[in-house]
């Protein structure tokens, strides 16, 4: 343990004083703590290199610079004391901490610099850790526990993914293969509120009025009579449920019919919105919610309503 007295020899210095009180606030770096108390960058280094030897001061590396900062393990009474009476009595230290807010302010402003920079492409540029999975991921932490089918839900990537939050997941598709690699996934993963049922959208394997939320996931796009399969989403709702329609918007690009097995080329928000109003829901909000820069620049179409 460091002697009392070493670190009272220490303290008894007015610019380690003025250190302390600063570093008691923020975190600062040399550069900045030189532009504060208007000291060379050798005095402060040697000061923070003796504040560190006592156990009052810690760093950390972050990029280039180092960051530093009054030790927690050194906040006793008495040197809360120290601090206050220094506070009172130290002449510079009004200025000091007038300094500091400068200094944080023109932290602010570099990091205001960078966005105003990248405003209007911020979602196009790659940012670090973000992503639209784990964008999905933190809205989906918000959906209370609902019973939930998946319309054309393919291998279940999206099912697996609603399982986290749902009470109950029915992931429902045509293909036999699909339903046996959803199977394989969810119990590789242990997710066991997941039931995967081979079944057509147009006729689903699941009883009426029984599920909260009916998602159709670019599948809609997929069945041979959509407004059978969002009839049949009306059918399996409880009243007051909600259809989820995610899918393309109308567009032109005819190889997708050989590409991608698609029936039909996307849908107007017209169109989707005559389709729900058929089937008998209500409270319809439709809106382009993304489109892609590479040709033939997919867009994708978003609609939500509930059943009457």
């Amino acid at each position: 343990m460091t002697s009392i007295l070493k670190i009272l020899r220490l303290v008894s210095d007015p610019n380690r004083l003025r250190l302390l009180l600063l570093l008691a606030e923020e975190e600062l770096s040399v550069a900045e703590l030189q532009e504060i108390l208007v000291l060379g960058q050798s005095t402060i280094s040697t000061h923070l290199a003796q504040l560190k030897s006592v156990g009052l001061v810690e760093d950390r590396r972050t990029g280039k610079n180092n960051l530093y900062r009054m030790d927690p393990a050194a906040d006793s009474e008495l040197l809360k004391n120290v601090l206050q009476e220094a506070r009172a009595e130290l002449p510079e230290a009004e200025a000091d901490q007038a300094a500091v807010r400068l200094v944080l302010r023109k932290r602010q402003d570099r990091m205001r610099t960078f966005f105003d920079s990248v405003a209007g492409r911020l979602g196009k540029d790659y940012v670090p850790g973000r992503s639209w999975k784990s964008l999905a991921e933190a809205l989906l932490r918000l959906l209370p526990p609902l019973e939930i089918a998946d319309l054309g839900a393919g291998e279940g990537a999206f099912a697996l993914l609603l399982a986290q939050q749902a009470k109950r997941v029915v992931a429902i598709d045509a293909s036999e293969r699909m339903i046996e690699v959803g199977r394989e996934q969810a119990a590789r993963n242990g997710v066991s509120n997941v039931e995967f049922r081979q079944g057509d959208m147009e006729a689903v394997p699941v009883s009426a009025a029984s599920l909260d939320l009916v998602f159709f996931s670019q599948s809609l796009h997929h069945a041979l009579h959509p407004e059978r399969a969002i009839h049949e989403a009306a059918r399996i709702l409880r009243p007051g449920g909600r259809i989820v329609i995610l899918d393309l918007l109308k567009h032109r690009f005819e190889e997708a019919r050989e590409l991608y097995a698609d029936e039909w080329l996307g849908f107007s928000e017209a169109e989707l919105e005559t389709l729900l109003t058929r089937a008998g829901f209500g409270a319809i909000r439709l809106s382009v919610v993304d489109k892609e820069p590479e040709t033939p620049q997919f867009q994708a179409l978003l609609a939500v309503a509930s059943k009457a």
